[in-house]
């Protein structure tokens, strides 16, 4: 499976700002970035996976203003839009063997791609 989800995603930083200011805010911006995941799932049909597999997200942003950990932080945003829409069973341990974040800068096209793989050697190939 492979999925491109355009644009930038809320940070970590971004993500508690929002939650000291108002805890309702928080929980909006996490229910957007996951509806934001559905939408893009169902525009691109992608089909469910109901095999365990380790998850590859490539983070293209925009510049490197902000730190990596900040921004794969919105791997709760994705995963989850992932299992509500259908695309894989669930984002337990059963279903999700592991991750890996790489990070490319692509100032005129900021994105994120998500790729699943069954075996760790074909993992190994990828990065």
């Amino acid at each position: 499976m492979k999925i491109i989800l355009p644009g930038e995603f809320t940070s970590l930083n971004e993500y508690i700002s929002a939650e000291r200011t108002n805890r309702f805010m928080a929980a909006k911006i996490k229910r957007e970035e996951t509806d934001r995941v559905v939408w893009e799932c169902r525009i691109q049909e992608i089909d469910l996976t109901d095999t365990a597999s380790y998850f590859i997200f490539h983070w293209y942003v925009k510049n490197k203003k902000k730190d990596p950990d900040n921004i794969a932080f919105s791997r709760k945003f994705l995963m989850d839009g992932l299992v509500k829409a259908g695309v894989i069973v669930n984002d337990t341990q059963e279903y999700v063997k592991g991750f890996v974040d790489l990070f490319t800068v692509d100032a005129s096209n900021p994105r994120v791609e998500v790729t699943t793989i069954t075996s760790l050697s074909r993992l190994m190939t990828k990065i």
